[in-house]
C-alpha cells in the first residue's frame, strides 16, 4: 500500500457535504430516517457485488475501498471515528494535515485479540451516547473475519438503539457530482464509445458479412478482452483524456449482445450461447474509470424493412424529446409521463412494448435506484447529476420476416447523460442515426435472381441461350456519339503528350522532378562545457535534452546526435550484455522510403557501428530503453513537422466595425469545435468569414477570402442537410488538427422541428394533415435552400471576385467508394465532390492530368476510376466500386470536361507507375507518356469485338431460334415433347458454354498465349 496517497482536501470537502446534507434533511421525506449516527462496517471485498453502499462510500470519500474498516459518523458533533489496521491508519493520518477539516479519531488494531475486542467495545459504548437511531445500509452483505469479530460485540437490542436504513440519504449525497467525478465519468463514457464503435461494430458486421457462426457469449467475451489489449488501449483509447490511465479502466458488467428473437431490455440481461443472427442486433456495454461507471447501448439493423426503419426513427425522436425534458428542476415522473404521452399520441401500438422505467442514476454505483426514471418517482433533477437513460421497445412483431428468428425483435438506445441547467450533455455520443446503425448485405436483385430457378430446367436453359446474343446487347449506345467521343479522346491524348514533351523539355520544369536532397547538419554541443557532468565517469550517457548519445571512446566522451543513429540492438551472452549501435553512413539504405542519406563529403571516413560490453545488465537495459525512447520521440516530432509543413499562418481577419456584419445563424460546423455541439453563426467581414460558437468567445474559425479555393452550396433536396462548403488553398489548424475543408450546415429533417405547438395539428389528424405536413416540409426546404444560397452568393460578392459559388449537379452524380463507404459523387462546374458526410472529397478538374478506368471487363458489376494529377508527386485519387451501369455516364462526363481517359481490365500498381514518372518525366513522355494505358484499352476493345464476331448468326438463324424458344414455352406441350430436340440444337452449345470459351480465349490473348488470331479453332453454329 506504499503507493497509495489519499486526497485530504477532497475527503474533508465531501465529508462536510455529507454532514450538511444530513443535517438539512428532515420532515416526512427524511432520506436519513432521523438517524443520529451512521455506522459503516466493511469486511472483506465482495467481488460478486461491487456496488454495495459501504464500498461506494469508501470510494467516494477516500478514493479507494479499504476492507476490514469501521467508520462511525456522529451527526451532532460532525465527527468520524475510524477503526482499522495500523497500516491503513498510517494512510489515514495524512488526512489530518488539511486546513479546513472535520473532526477525526483513528483507532488502530493490532495482533492482540483482547486489544482489538476492547476497541470494538469502545465503539459500541459511543453509539448510544450519540443517539437512539443508528443509520446502516440494510441491503449490504457483510462478510469476513473483521465482521464476525464485530458482530460478537455489537447487538443493537442490548444497546437499546434502533437501526434505520439510510441508503436513500447516501444516494442523495452522492447524486450531484463535482468536477473531479464528472471528469472520470466523461473518460469512462468516451472509453465505452470507443469500444462500441471502434471494435464491436467492426467485429459484428464482419461476422454477419462472412456468415460466421459466433455465439453471443463468445463475442461478448471478445469485446471484454479488448481492454486488456495494450495496443488497443494505447492506440484507440489514448485520446480519451490527456492524463488517461488504462490501468484504471474496468468493466461494469460483461457486454450484453442479443439477436435472433430472444431479447430482454432489463439491466440484468445476459448474453446467451445462441449464435449471432443477422437481423436486429441489440448490444450494450459499460466501462468504469476510477470507479465511476458509464453505459451505452445501440440497436443495429441488418437489412431492415420499412416498418423497422419507421419504428427506429420514432425511437430516435422519442429520445430527443426526453432529452429536451431533462434539465435542472424537472420532476422525474413528469419526464416519463411526457414520453408515454408522446407514444400514445404518435404510435399507440408501441405502448405495451415500452418499459416501466427508462433508466436510473449512475456514478460510483452503476444503478442508483433513488433516481429510477419511472412514472412514480417524485425526485427533482439537479445540475451535476448523471443518468443512465435507457429507452426502447421490447419484443415487437415482424410479420414481414420469412425467417423464424426474425419474427420478434427489440429496439434499444442507452446513453449516459449529464443534467445541466439547460439542455443535457450526452456523454456517450456514439453514432446512432439511421444510416449509422443500418447495414445492407443482400443484393438488390437477389429475389429476382431466385425466381427463374422455379421454372423447369429445360425452359430455363432455352431462356439462357436466347435471352442475349452478344455481350453488349443490353447496352444502348449511340454509335455516332461514341465515334465522336473516341475522336475527341484521341485529340486529348495527343494534346497531353505534346504538353508533356514541352513541359519537361531540356531546361524546363526542373523543380517537378525529385528535388536534390540537402545534407542536414546536427550539432549536439557547441563546446565541451555544455556536456552533462556525468560524462566524467566515462559511461554511456543518454542526453534527452540535447538529443544526443555520449559514448566513451579511448578515454574521451564523444557525442553522437540521435539523427546519426540508424538503430540499436541489445544481446545477452552469458554474463555479459552487448549493446550495438549502428550509424547512418553512405552506401546503405536507411529505409524503404529513403533513397539514401546526403552527406557533405561521401568520401570521408565514417563510423558504421560500435559495440559495448558490460556485466551490468540492468544499466545497459535502461540505456537501451532510453535510446529507443529518444529515437521514437525525435521520429514523432519529425513526422509532426512534415504533417504541418504545408500549414500557412493566415493574416488576421479584419472585422467590420461601422455596421453589423451579415450573419447566418443556427449553423453547425464540421469539423466540430471542442466542447458541446451547439449551433453558432457565420459572419462576413472585410477580408473573410468567421464562424462564432456561442459557448466561448475564443471558439471561432476565421477563413480569409485569399485562402478560399472553392465555395460550394449544396441544397437539401434529397439530403438531410443544407450545406455551404469551403475548400481551402492551404490547410488551417482547427483544434489540434490541420483541415483543408470547412463545412457549415443546418439540418432539414423533420426531427429538428417541433410541430406539437401547431394549433391546427391539435384538432386535425389524417390525410389532410399529412398532406399539409408534406407541403410544409417542401416550403421549409425551399426556404432553407434560398437562405443558404443567398448567403453563399453574398460571400462571393464580398470576396471581390476571388470566389464563385459552385453547385453540384446531382443528375450527373454516380456512386463510388473514395474512402470507406459508398457515396454519391457529384460533378460541379470546376470539381468532383462529395460533401454530405466526412471524409469529404473535393477534386479540382483543372488539376487532373488523366483518368484511368480499371476493371472494365465483361462479367464484373463494378469498375474503378483513378485520377492522376498534373503534380506527379501528389498521390492519385482512387474511386472504387462504381456500378458498371454508370460506365457510359462517367465516360460522357469525363469527355465533356476535356479530361483524357483510358480503360483497362486490371488494377495497376500506381505507386510504381508514379515513381517511374517522377524519376525521369522527360524520358517518360519521350517513350510515349500515357499512351501505354490507351494501348491496353484498345487491345481489350479489339478482343471484345473479335469475340462478338465469332458468334454472329444470320437473321434466319435468329428466327429459327426464337421459334424454338416459343415452342419450348408452349403450355400444351408435354415434358416428353419438350425434351425432343432437333439434331441442329443438340449439336449446338448453349450461351453459357460459349461465354466461358470466349472468356478463356480473351485471357489467353492477354497472356500472349496465341499470337495468330486466325489460327485459333472456331466452333460456329451450323
Amino acid at each position: 500500500m506504499g503507493d497509495i496517497q489519499l486526497d485530504a482536501k477532497t475527503f474533508h470537502r465531501r465529508a462536510k457535504h455529507l454532514f450538511s446534507t444530513w443535517k438539512a434533511s428532515g420532515g416526512d421525506d427524511d432520506a436519513f430516517a432521523g438517524a443520529d449516527s451512521l455506522l459503516v462496517v466493511l469486511g472483506s471485498s465482495n467481488e460478486e457485488n461491487p456496488y454495495q453502499k459501504s464500498s461506494s462510500l469508501h470510494t467516494w470519500m477516500l478514493g479507494y475501498e479499504f476492507p476490514a474498516m469501521l467508520m462511525l459518523f456522529s451527526k451532532e458533533d460532525e465527527k468520524i471515528t475510524f477503526l482499522t489496521s495500523a497500516s491503513k491508519a498510517k494512510l489515514l493520518d495524512g488526512l489530518e494535515k488539511a486546513n479546513d477539516k472535520v473532526d477525526m479519531e483513528i483507532l488502530r488494531r493490532t495482533k492482540d485479540d483482547a486489544h482489538n475486542e476492547g476497541l470494538f467495545k469502545q465503539i459500541v459504548e459511543q453509539i448510544p451516547k450519540i443517539g437512539k437511531k443508528v443509520g446502516i445500509f440494510a441491503k449490504d452483505t457483510l462478510q469476513g473475519k473483521f465482521v464476525t469479530e464485530w458482530q460478537k460485540v455489537y447487538n443493537p437490542k442490548d444497546l437499546d438503539v434502533d437501526e434505520v436504513d439510510v441508503s436513500a440519504g447516501m444516494a442523495s449525497v452522492v447524486a450531484v457530482k463535482d468536477e473531479q467525478e464528472l471528469k472520470a465519468i466523461r473518460a469512462a463514457s468516451k472509453s465505452s464509445v470507443v469500444v462500441m464503435t471502434k471494435y464491436f461494430v467492426d467485429e459484428m458486421s464482419t461476422i454477419i458479412d462472412e456468415e460466421r457462426k459466433v455465439s453471443h457469449m463468445k463475442l461478448a467475451e471478445q469485446v471484454e478482452r479488448v481492454v486488456e489489449n495494450e495496443k488497443f488501449v494505447k492506440g484507440k483509447l489514448a485520446n480519451v483524456a490527456s492524463d488517461f490511465d488504462g490501468d484504471q479502466l474496468e468493466w461494469c458488467y460483461t457486454p450484453i449482445i442479443q439477436s435472433g428473437g430472444n431479447y430482454s431490455l432489463k439491466p440484468s440481461a445476459q448474453s446467451d450461447e445462441k449464435n449471432l443472427h443477422g437481423g436486429v442486433i441489440v448490444a450494450s456495454l459499460g466501462l468504469r474509470y476510477k470507479s465511476y461507471c458509464s453505459n451505452v447501448g445501440r440497436t443495429y439493423l441488418i437489412d431492415p424493412n420499412d416498418k423497422q426503419e419507421k419504428y427506429y426513427a420514432f425511437l430516435l425522436n422519442l429520445q430527443k424529446k426526453i432529452l429536451e425534458s431533462i434539465k435542472q428542476g424537472a420532476v422525474i415522473k413528469d419526464i416519463y409521463n411526457k414520453a408515454l404521452g408522446l407514444i400514445k399520441s404518435k404510435a399507440p401500438e408501441l405502448e405495451p412494448h415500452f418499459p416501466k422505467n427508462i433508466g436510473c442514476g449512475i456514478g460510483i454505483e452503476f444503478r442508483d435506484t433513488s433516481l429510477l426514471l419511472n412514472g412514480k418517482n417524485n425526485r427533482t433533477l439537479k445540475d451535476g447529476m448523471t443518468l443512465n437513460l435507457s429507452i426502447g421497445f421490447e419484443n415487437l412483431e415482424n410479420k414481414a420476416s420469412k425467417d423464424p428468428k426474425g419474427k420478434v425483435y427489440s429496439l434499444l438506445l442507452i446513453d449516459t447523460v449529464r443534467v445541466t441547467t439547460e439542455a443535457p450533455v450526452v456523454l456517450t455520443d456514439s453514432p446512432k442515426s439511421q444510416s449509422d446503425v443500418s447495414f445492407y448485405f443482400k443484393d438488390e436483385g437477389s429475389e429476382e435472381e431466385v425466381k427463374p430457378e422455379v421454372e423447369k430446367p429445360r425452359r430455363a436453359a432455352a431462356a439462357a441461350i436466347m435471352s442475349t446474343k452478344t455481350r453488349g446487347e443490353n447496352r444502348v449506345v449511340d454509335d455516332n456519339s461514341e465515334v465522336k467521343r473516341k475522336s475527341h479522346q484521341k485529340d486529348l491524348q495527343e494534346k497531353k503528350q505534346q504538353e508533356g514533351m514541352e513541359r519537361f523539355a531540356e531546361g524546363k520544369e526542373q523543380g517537378n522532378g525529385q528535388e536534390k536532397a540537402v545534407a542536414k547538419k546536427f550539432d549536439s554541443y557547441k563546446g565541451d562545457r555544455q556536456m552533462p557532468p556525468s560524462v566524467k565517469k566515462l559511461q554511456i550517457v543518454v542526453d534527452r535534452r540535447n538529443h544526443s548519445i555520449i559514448l566513451p571512446i579511448y578515454g574521451r566522451p564523444v557525442p553522437f546526435h540521435i539523427n546519426t543513429l540508424k538503430n540499436v540492438s541489445k544481446n545477452d551472452e552469458g554474463d555479459f550484455v552487448y549493446l550495438r549501435l549502428n550509424f547512418v553512413s553512405p552506401g546503405q539504405g536507411v529505409g524503404k522510403k529513403d533513397d539514401g542519406t546526403p552527406f557533405d563529403d561521401p568520401n570521408a571516413q565514417f563510423v558504421r557501428s560500435m559495440t559495448f560490453r558490460s556485466k551490468d545488465t540492468a544499466h545497459m537495459a535502461e540505456i537501451f530503453k532510453n535510446i529507443q525512447d529518444m529515437k521514437k520521440e525525435i521520429s514523432k516530432k519529425e513526422a509532426e513537422r512534415k504533417e504541418m509543413a504545408d500549414v500557412v499562418e493566415q493574416a488576421s481577419l479584419i472585422e467590420i466595425r461601422n455596421r453589423r456584419p451579415l450573419r447566418l445563424g443556427d449553423v453547425f460546423v464540421r469539423p466540430g469545435l471542442e466542447g458541446k455541439r451547439v449551433p453558432g453563426e457565420i459572419e462576413i467581414h472585410q477580408n473573410g468569414i468567421r464562424y462564432q460558437s456561442p459557448l466561448r468567445s475564443d471558439h471561432r474559425i476565421d477563413i480569409l477570402f485569399t485562402n478560399i479555393k472553392h465555395l460550394f452550396f449544396q441544397p437539401c433536396d434529397n439530403e438531410l442537410i443544407v450545406i455551404i462548403h469551403v475548400h481551402l488553398k492551404n490547410p488551417i489548424i482547427i483544434g489540434k488538427k490541420k483541415q483543408k475543408d470547412v463545412q457549415f450546415y443546418r439540418e432539414a429533417s423533420d426531427v429538428q422541428f417541433d410541430e406539437t405547438g401547431n394549433r391546427k395539428r391539435k384538432y386535425r389528424y389524417g390525410d389532410e394533415d399529412e398532406l399539409e405536413a408534406e407541403q410544409e416540409e417542401r416550403r421549409r426546404r425551399a426556404q432553407l435552400n434560398k437562405e443558404f444560397r443567398g448567403f453563399a452568393e453574398k460571400i462571393a460578392e464580398s470576396s471581390d471576385g476571388r470566389v464563385d459559388v459552385d453547385i453540384p449537379f446531382r443528375e450527373l452524380g454516380f456512386q463510388g467508394v473514395p474512402s470507406r463507404s459508398a457515396v454519391l459523387l457529384q460533378p460541379t462546374t470546376e470539381c468532383l465532390v462529395h460533401l454530405s458526410d466526412p471524409p469529404f472529397l473535393v477534386v479540382t478538374l483543372e488539376d487532373i492530368e488523366i483518368a484511368h478506368l480499371e476493371r472494365v471487363q465483361f462479367g464484373l458489376k463494378n469498375f474503378d476510376m483513378v485520377l492522376v494529377f498534373k503534380d506527379f508527386h501528389r498521390a492519385p485519387v482512387h474511386i472504387n466500386t462504381i456500378p458498371v451501369s454508370q460506365l457510359d455516364n462517367v465516360k460522357e462526363w469525363l469527355d465533356s470536361v476535356d479530361i483524357a481517359f483510358s480503360e483497362g481490365p486490371l488494377n495497376l500498381n500506381w505507386s510504381t507507375i508514379m515513381k517511374t514518372v517522377n524519376d525521369d518525366p522527360k524520358q517518360f513522355f519521350e517513350d510515349g507518356g500515357w499512351s501505354f494505358l490507351q494501348l491496353e484499352s484498345d487491345a481489350e476493345q479489339s478482343d471484345d469485338e473479335d469475340a462478338e464476331s465469332e458468334f454472329e448468326g444470320s437473321e434466319g438463324e435468329e428466327e429459327d431460334d426464337e421459334s424454338d424458344v416459343e415452342s419450348g414455352y408452349d403450355e400444351d406441350a408435354s415434358d416428353d415433347e419438350g425434351s425432343e430436340m432437333s439434331e441442329d440444337e443438340e449439336s449446338g452449345e448453349d450461351w453459357d458454354e460459349l461465354e466461358r470459351k470466349a472468356k478463356r480465349a480473351d485471357d489467353e490473348k492477354r497472356r500472349g498465349g496465341r499470337e495468330d488470331e486466325d489460327e485459333r479453332p472456331v466452333k460456329r453454329r451450323k
